[in-house]
């Protein structure tokens, strides 16, 4: 099973293609991360256009108010994205970003903000992505009984140029997904203001249990699942 995996990752790593994907996934997560970190590092509060009632903004004034905790994460941040960068450095990169990315996935699935709630997942999935681009390298951190003689992996002389169909499929299909679960995932949303969360429920048969939720949650500043549970009780 190891051996035919080699056999496929030898295969891709000499294909244009997929290295033009990982130079994309390098580029892409170092930028999200460039900026979110340099907003930590100056002590503004991410998503500060976020009301605090709302969980994530909550969430979010809560970890402003921590100081230099706070400072050490965008520094992290600006540190997986410079490693990224650096070609000699991809690998630790990645695995310094992909804990900090999934922790900002389940985050913003938790309280299902809309404001990463497409992009954090994806991000997640193009971190993976790198670390198994990486599998040379990043192999001898798993919990293998021995290794085999792969080595690292070279540039090779000649890349080919033949288009990768089903990953590119695979692709295009897991961005689809991800998108249509965050439009149709969940009967209810809080959005990001009161305003928008109402406009879900206009002329809705529970346009007023949905109004009192989008109350519970902007203007009481309840948490979201106490919410969601007056919610599911008035509609029943």
């Amino acid at each position: 099973m190891l051996a035919q995996f080699e056999a496929f990752y030898v295969t891709i790593k000499q294909n244009r293609w997929y290295w033009l994907f990982s130079l994309f996934c390098r580029v892409s997560l170092a930028f999200a991360f460039l900026v979110a970190g340099w907003v930590k590092i100056i002590g503004e509060r991410f998503a500060s256009g976020l009301a605090v009632m709302h969980p994530m903004g909550a969430y979010l004034e809560a970890l402003h108010l921590t100081g230099y905790y706070y400072t050490f994460i965008g520094v992290a941040q600006i540190l997986a994205a410079i490693l990224l960068l650096i070609p000699r450095t991809v690998t630790l990169g990645a695995l310094l970003y992909f804990p900090i990315i999934v922790n900002i996935w389940l985050l913003s699935y938790a309280v299902r903000f809309e404001g990463s709630y497409v992009t954090s997942p994806l991000m997640v999935l193009a971190c993976l992505f790198l670390l198994v681009w990486n599998y040379d390298r990043v192999r001898y951190v798993l919990p293998l009984n021995h290794f085999s003689d792969l080595g690292i992996v070279r540039k090779p002389e000649k890349y080919s140029w033949k288009f990768p169909y089903l990953f590119a499929g695979f692709v295009l299909l897991t961005l689809v997904a991800t998108v249509a679960y965050a439009e149709f995932g969940h009967e209810v949303m809080p959005r990001n203001s009161l305003k928008d969360c109402k406009k879900q429920f206009a002329d809705a048969p529970n346009q007023e249990a949905g109004y009192q939720f989008c109350e519970c949650i902007h203007t009481q500043g309840n948490p979201l699942d106490a919410c969601l549970e007056s919610y599911e009780k008035a509609v029943k």
